[in-house]
């Protein structure tokens, strides 16, 4: 073979292998969710997502994902106009870890990206530290987060998809005082979420007569609570009340039947959970947790929503997604109110929606950015399922 031809073929296939690692550098940087095809001629808006999408508290994440995510297919499909001109909305999804500083990161990327909106963080210990950096920015931002600090920092871009620990809180004091007895201790995992909840369920508990035997700490890591739990069953609670994830409670559920702790455990929605029941096995039977809103089959569009929602991803709803599909669409009917994706036109649309979605016939908030509905369901684990005993409040 000549040197000529030697070069020739040299070249070419340099050229190609530069082609194919262009487009594998293409792909790795494309944003983490699935994005729609624009339609022709169409302007893109774009919408963030942050929620912890690895660890142990990635089933939260992915499950809220797929709400938001089915939200925006739902809105293209819809052929969607503003200001007479066709858009496309994208979601571009970022993984939080459940770290605050990673959040702040995340939302300083996002503020310097100029996205139109933002659906997330989902916890409070993310959501507080990155709405000022929303705030700042200008970008409204409908979080998961409950805990009663995130809406009380006086942001007006600042919304929630769920209602806040102090309504859940206080609505489980006085429900457990009333049907499981008097003699309390609480557990708190000092995140912001578990930590808030649990301190507006004593404060609930206490007004409604019931006396706290001993307040426990320990943190969103541990699994282990030998030396808590063998504290507690020295002083004969009539309830174990936990504020923290189930990576937590479902071990610790497992803990106190295997010590004869006989008083149940009772928790919130980060507990009321499917991953819950599979860590706790038979153990988590008996185990109370709340979470906000109606049961998915009595939510306003709750059987049609879960219907399409196993259609599209292949598995049962679990808690949060369909707050996440409903604040994604509350977002863009306040753009298309507007006629603008532009966060300071549309801003003003968005704090006085009332849209009818999957979970309320009336998605609306108050001055502070909270809902105004804030009906609270009682779950109870038996069997492998969770069980309704009652819904309290609401009027959806």
């Amino acid at each position: 073979m000549n040197k000529t031809k030697l070069l020739t073929i040299t070249a070419a296939v340099a050229a190609a292998l530069a082609l194919v690692a262009c487009g594998k550098k293409d792909e790795a940087a494309a944003p983490a969710a699935d994005q729609p095809a624009a339609a022709a001629g169409a302007s893109v808006v774009k919408i963030g997502f942050v929620a912890p999408l690895t660890g142990p508290q990635a089933h939260y994440g992915e499950e809220y994902k797929n709400g938001v995510t089915l939200a925006i297919e739902d809105a293209n499909a819809e052929k969607p106009t503003l200001d007479g001109k066709p858009v496309t909305f994208e979601l571009v999804a970022e993984d939080d870890q459940a770290d605050p500083k990673t959040a702040t990161q995340i939302a300083q990327k996002f503020a310097d990206m100029k996205i139109s909106g933002l659906i997330g963080h989902f916890n409070s210990g993310t959501a507080i530290p990155a709405s000022k950096i929303y705030d700042d920015a200008g970008i409204p931002n409908i979080a998961m987060a409950t805990a009663p600090n995130y809406t009380q920092q006086g942001f007006k871009t600042t919304f929630r998809s769920m209602t806040s620990d102090t309504q859940q809180g206080g609505v489980m004091g006085k429900w457990v005082v009333e049907k499981l007895g008097k003699k309390i201790v609480v557990i708190d995992d000092r995140t912001a979420y578990g930590q808030g909840l649990a301190d507006e369920f004593e404060k609930a508990a206490k007004a409604a007569g019931g006396e706290i035997l001993k307040r426990e700490f320990t943190t969103d890591k541990a699994t282990d609570f030998a030396a808590i739990l063998t504290a507690i069953k020295g002083v004969n609670p009539d309830v174990v009340y936990y504020g923290g994830a189930d990576a937590q409670s479902a071990p610790m559920a497992k803990q106190m039947k295997r010590l004869g702790i006989k008083a149940p455990l009772v928790s919130g929605e980060m507990t009321k959970t499917p991953t819950f029941l599979k860590l706790a096995g038979a153990e988590a039977d008996g185990t109370i947790a709340s979470l906000a809103g109606l049961p998915l089959e009595q939510m306003p569009k709750g059987k049609d929503y879960e219907t399409r929602y196993k259609a599209r991803f292949k598995q049962d709803v679990a808690t949060y997604s369909p707050y996440g599909y409903d604040a994604t669409r509350a977002m863009i009917e306040a753009m298309k109110k507007a006629n603008s994706a532009e966060p300071a036109k549309y801003l003003p649309e968005l704090a006085k929606i009332n849209y009818s979605g999957v979970t309320s016939s009336a998605w609306a908030y108050d001055d502070k950015g909270d809902l105004k509905e804030g009906g609270i369901t009682v779950y109870k684990a038996q069997g492998g399922n969770w069980t309704v005993l009652e819904t309290i409040g609401g009027g959806h």
